[in-house]
């Protein structure tokens, strides 16, 4: 591939990941550039990724791997100044409550309404509610146990909602458990 076909290759995956408001997969990039061989399609990225960081390292905007796609996302230095022009709504946080609902149904998945309220020690139907509306988790089938409940699990929105490409991005549970333990210390020279 020529130079000049490579930038024509490059501008044609940032204007398509430009106007799409969520992760593209990477296949369908191909299948619309025509391109069948994964490394060339790896080359167009690398190109991409190389002009975001290195070369013009004041754009603002970088390439991300999230949700199983690609995606162009603003570059994190900047969260601060962005946060400030947008002023984004408290509503989007979630609370304790679902955050801890939701990584139960992260570690667990598939994992029923029942067994989460048993690992919370709370009943948790309003959380799940709450996850479910904000499409963070979604209803993937039934237990086959009496009453049929239902089986929850992340979705996509999950991974691009805490930009994870894909499941196995999450922290382990012993790597979590370290880090709780580290903060958890008290300090002597506070």
């Amino acid at each position: 591939m020529s130079p000049e076909q490579l930038q024509r290759q490059v501008a044609l995956v940032e204007a398509v990941l430009f106007v799409s408001k969520e992760p593209v997969e990477p296949g369908r990039i191909m299948e619309f550039l025509e391109i069948q061989d994964i490394a060339e399609f790896e080359k167009i990225l690398e190109a991409m990724e190389k002009d975001y960081l290195l070369e013009r390292p004041e754009r603002g905007l970088q390439l991300k791997r999230s949700g199983g796609g690609l995606q162009l996302v603003t570059k994190p230095d900047l969260h601060d100044e962005l946060k400030r022009f947008f002023t984004v709504k408290q509503s989007a946080k979630l609370t304790l409550a679902s955050l801890e609902t939701l990584s139960i149904i992260a570690y667990r998945q598939p994992a029923t309404l029942a067994e989460i309220s048993d690992m919370r020690g709370v009943n948790s139907t309003g959380p799940v509610k709450n996850l479910l509306q904000k499409k963070l988790i979604r209803i993937t089938g039934r237990k086959k146990v009496p009453g049929l409940p239902a089986l929850y699990a992340t979705t996509q929105e999950f991974l691009v909602y805490f930009g994870l490409n894909d499941l196995s991005e999450l922290p382990s549970l012993e790597e979590l458990t370290e880090l709780f333990e580290e903060k958890e210390q008290p300090s002597l020279f506070k």
